[in-house]
């Protein structure tokens, strides 16, 4: 019984400690001031580990065609050079100071394997600048990113330069028989910001106060103050607020019609 107090005090102790320690403003969050060692090495080895044990439910199809491969550098360009760099390119400036650094993607090409690209580039890493692209490139297109990664260490700056001059053309998954998805739809509220401006239950975000809170949503009797509330008028009103209502400060977020979909769903959750 007094072990179990004991810990107890101590477990109290600790969290009282972490409180004022939090409290007290002694920590530098800048961005100009880099981790010590222990933290940097902890964030490192929670990220490896967690990537590789969820990279083994993946299962991976074959890579490397020619026409995949030239998609993937395509999108590569169009998407990722500007924080992790090419062969002979450098990340945009504002990559440059970023912390945690992004990795360059010639050595995660050299030493990951193809599951846990994949897993990375579709769920994204937490408490770095890392989204997750599942929101914003189909299956198809996140493999084929993949493919581009593994072949990232073999090119020269000036083959590279080569294979990325073509354009890319936006890939949507269909969505006309797709049964929305709730979960996922929560999980779309955090990748397109939502939770930046609206209050949502269930997400963790900022005190958001530029638009109203979602809370019973679901019950409101019209959206904007226009449109009838039912799931299809969601959809739509997620998609392209400003045609809906042009005075409204809803800005469109390129949401996919499969997403808002889902978004949609678990809107309709909140009653």
């Amino acid at each position: 019984m007094r072990l179990a107090w004991l810990i107890a005090l101590l477990g109290l102790s600790a969290v009282a400690g972490g409180a004022a320690f939090i409290r007290s403003g002694l920590y530098d969050i800048s961005a100009t001031d880099q981790h010590l060692p222990p933290v940097y090495w902890a964030i490192e080895m929670a990220m490896k580990y967690s990537v590789e044990r969820r990279g083994r439910r993946v299962q991976v199809p074959p890579l490397g065609a020619p026409e995949q491969v030239a998609r993937g550098l395509a999108l590569y360009r169009v998407h990722c050079a500007q924080c992790h760099g090419a062969p002979g390119v450098a990340p945009e400036p504002f990559a440059l100071g970023m912390t945690p650094l992004p990795a360059p993607m010639v050595q995660t090409g050299r030493e990951w394997p193809a599951e846990q690209i994949f897993w990375v580039v579709k769920h994204g890493i937490k408490m770095t600048g890392m989204p997750a692209w599942e929101f914003r490139l189909s299956e198809a297109d996140l493999w084929a990113v993949v493919a581009a990664v593994q072949r990232l260490p073999s090119y020269s700056p000036e083959e590279y330069r080569r294979l990325t001059s073509g354009r890319v053309e936006r890939a949507d998954t269909p969505a006309e028989s797709y049964q929305p998805d709730v979960d996922r739809g929560k999980a779309a509220l955090r990748q397109y910001a939502c939770v930046g401006c609206h209050e949502i239950p269930g997400i963790t975000g900022p005190a958001a106060r530029v638009g109203p809170p979602l809370a019973g949503i679901a019950s409101r009797q019209t959206l904007g103050g226009v449109l009838p509330n039912s799931p299809e008028n969601m959809t739509l009103w997620i998609r392209t607020p400003q045609k809906v209502a042009p005075l409204t400060a809803m800005p469109g977020l390129g949401v996919t019609e499969r997403d808002a979909r889902d978004i949609a769903a678990y809107l309709a959750t909140l009653k």
